[in-house]
């Protein structure tokens, strides 16, 4: 029989029993934490590595904004068109432990050494300043009873305590301490607000462009004495060409505007970096910014930065080549200007002031030339003067009048309302009681067909095709009842030419044109005839290439190539990108089709009733076109002349006819208040596009034959080269003989 258990072993069993499960709880809850210490230090390695990598990068390596040049911009040809200027600069790098005082001291050494501009120093400046010399007399502003009565109730924190004091403060700065400051500390005054402008281990420019080399020299003999301030080479744009889509910058004084301040700095800019401004310059920003010179500062346990090391050294920015050609842009902005002085002299030119010419190589998109020119009179001398309007190619719109005509008979056709060839009698129309008629025909009736429509420019024959397309029936002296679809029809058919939509231009701030919103039946009489909607002096061009190509809509764009940074500024470097062709659509119509508004085009200029014959007489090359003119309404610079009626002139084209290399587009809105007498005008008009197309053959030509002597002297340098590797391959011979 068994012995029973006493209580006291029963007590013990029971004791090791609850040692031996709190111990097996202890080292399981030991293992479930180091279990969650493990998890979480490869979640933190593994998972957030790279952002706390990242985040500690952000904080040591400090992007240094000095001594990067931009990128220069290249015409097509291979000429400067802006480039960067070396100057001079001295720099200061404030710590994150660095005193207010400390850089006084220094801002008082240093202007010993350099002169200063005191223009930009503000009243606020003024009172900064004043408090830091003035430190008992500034403490005196608020009296004790005032600073007792700001935090009494407790709930007005430390630093928003010391802001009031500070606002109290400034505001009781008197306009008699302030004019206190010798001509010396308002110089300091100078130094001292653009040291303390930029970031902790940011460098930040003193003084830059106007540093005299005994400036230069005697601060670069002193460094060790300064903390902080260096001597290096800064950067100043400088522009070759005129041309406003060129775009400008913003100084260093300027910075980053507030309103794009968030978007720079997310991208690593800081807020004093010189950015484009406008057109070309900002909209290749990224491409012609140069990348910072990277640094990182090590620090002891103080904080205080001990060495600095160079993690990657900067880079200048890409070099841009330009699809334009300058030499044949400047000819052409000569040839507008002197043509715009010389209308101006017409009596009838009152409202006249602005004109442009576009040239593009309707295959490929590439600009060749965006000129344009406004009229301005000067206030001292009251003479006009001429100034540029290029951006206003693409960022303003007209009514352009009979060059539309081609996109009309091109829509007749695609919408099933014309055929090929198809003939209509040009005859006076009567709409209850509006009278429209051709300006070639006033009162016979004319059987013309597609090819003699646009060649004279029947009005009648696009009104024709506009009833049709909107599916009314013409009844002489009746009203014309039609489908308001129509406008949309005609509207679609003309935005896949290019007008009245962007053309997707590759610079910002490219206007579409207005809309009309009369659905009138007359209304879509004057649409077929380009005297509704309105359309920029680039939208013209890309809608007369599309013609000229073929069929296709293709963006037009100044970028041509992205290089390397060229070594000297003259030789470009190497190649990296060719910018790609970008079709935006095909128009809906044949090959056929197309080929025939050409012979229309052609009968413009070679028929025997075209409108403009003989342009092209003894021409070395051929060309199609189109004339235009429309009544307009004045909306110019002058406001109180709104309104006034006008004369707008167009004409498109392309040249050679049978091979299309270059498109244009000429529009002079506002070139005549007489409506029915614009003759000096219209003379203009056709010596700008004769001479334009001059122009550029002949520069192809003379090109042409300077590369095949080039290429001539190149042949007989070689030969030469050759003769001399033989003669030297002799003499060693007979030597080893």
């Amino acid at each position: 029989m068994k012995k029973p258990m006493r209580k006291v072993d029963q007590a013990k069993i029971r004791q090791r029993k609850h040692i031996a499960f709190r111990m097996n709880l202890l080292f399981f809850s030991i293992f479930i934490l180091f279990s969650l210490l493990i998890f979480r230090l490869g979640y933190l390695q593994i998972v957030k590595g790279e952002n706390y990598t990242r985040l500690l990068e952000m904080k040591e390596e400090i992007a240094v904004n000095t001594s990067v040049p931009r990128g220069r911009i290249y015409d097509r040809t291979g000429k400067v068109l802006v480039d960067n200027k070396p100057m001079n600069a001295i720099t200061y790098t404030k710590t994150s432990s660095t005193t207010a005082k400390e850089m006084y001291d220094i801002a008082t050494e240093l202007s010993k050494l350099i002169e200063q501009d005191t223009k930009r120093v503000t009243i606020g400046d003024k009172r900064d300043f004043w408090i830091l010399l003035n430190p008992e007399e500034a403490e005196a502003k608020v009296s004790k009873e005032e600073l007792a009565k700001i935090g009494k109730d407790g709930t007005v924190s430390k630093p928003d305590i010391q802001r009031e004091v500070t606002r109290l403060t400034r505001e009781r700065i008197t306009d008699e301490e302030l004019d206190s400051f010798t001509d010396h500390e308002l110089e300091v005054l100078a130094i001292y607000r653009e040291m303390m402008s930029g970031y902790a281990y940011s460098p930040q420019i003193i003084k830059s462009g106007n540093v005299t080399e005994e400036e230069f020299a005697a601060v670069s003999e002193r460094l060790n004495e300064f903390e902080g301030v260096d001597t290096t080479t800064d950067w100043n744009r400088i522009k070759f060409s005129d041309s406003t889509i060129l775009g400008t910058m913003t100084s260093s004084i300027e910075g980053i505007p507030r309103s794009h301040l968030d978007y720079y700095l997310s991208r690593g800019y800081s807020r004093n970096d010189r950015i484009g401004r406008s057109y070309f310059e900002q909209q290749y920003e990224e491409l012609l910014r140069g990348q910072k010179t990277i640094v990182k500062n090590i620090k002891d346990r103080t904080g205080r930065v001990i060495e600095t090391k160079t993690v990657r050294e900067g880079e200048p920015g890409r070099d841009l080549v330009l699809s334009m050609d300058s030499e044949l842009q400047e000819s052409l902005e000569e040839l507008l200007s002197e043509k715009l002085l010389e209308m101006k002299k017409d009596p009838r030119s009152g409202l006249l002031d602005r004109a442009f010419l576009v040239m593009m190589d309707p295959n490929n998109g590439e600009l060749l030339s965006l000129v344009g020119k406004r009229v301005v009179k000067d206030e001292d001398s009251g003479r006009w003067e001429v100034r540029d309007y290029a951006y206003g190619t693409f960022t303003s719109a007209y009514e352009v009048g009979s060059t539309v005509k081609v996109a009309t008979v091109l829509a007749g056709y695609s919408e099933g309302v014309l055929s090929v060839g198809e003939k209509k009698i040009d005859e006076p129309m009567n709409i209850a009681g509006l009278s429209k008629r051709s300006l070639f025909n006033q009162n016979g009736r004319v059987s013309v067909d597609d090819i003699t429509a646009l060649g004279r420019s029947s009005n009648v024959y696009m009104f024709k095709i506009a009833i049709s397309i909107g599916n009314g029936v013409y009844r002489p002296f009746k009203a014309l009842p039609i489908d308001i679809g129509g406008f949309d029809r005609l509207r679609n058919a003309y935005a896949s030419f290019g007008l009245g939509v962007k053309t997707e231009i590759d610079l910002p701030g490219e206007y579409t044109g207005v809309t009309g919103t009369d659905t009138r039946s007359g209304k879509l009489l004057d649409f077929a005839i380009g005297q509704f909607d309105t359309y920029t002096p680039l939208q013209l061009v890309q809608y007369v290439s599309t013609v000229a190509n073929g069929g296709y809509r293709v963006a037009p764009k100044v970028l041509k190539e992205i290089r390397e940074p060229s070594q000297d500024g003259e030789t470009l470097g190497e190649l990296l990108e060719e910018t790609e062709v970008k079709v935006l659509n095909r128009i809906n119509n044949t090959a056929k089709e197309i080929e025939q508004v050409k012979k229309g085009m052609h009968y413009v200029y070679y028929g025997p009733n075209g409108t403009a014959p003989n342009l092209f007489n003894g021409a070395s090359y051929t060309a199609a076109g189109k004339t235009g003119t429309a009544q307009s309404s004045y909306y110019g610079d002058d406001r109180s002349k709104y309104g006034m009626a006008s004369v707008n002139l167009t004409h498109v084209g392309f040249a050679p006819a049978e091979n299309p290399e270059v498109a244009y587009a000429v529009v002079i809105p506002y070139a005549s208040t007489d409506r029915s007498n614009y003759r000096t005008q219209g003379r203009a008009m056709l010596d700008i596009v004769r001479t334009s197309l001059d122009t550029y053959f002949e520069l192809k030509e003379e090109r042409a034959n300077s590369n095949a002597l080039e290429t001539t002297d190149q042949k007989i340098d070689r030969r030469f080269e050759r003769e001399k590797e033989k003669e030297k391959e002799k003499e060693k011979d007979s030597d080893e003989k």
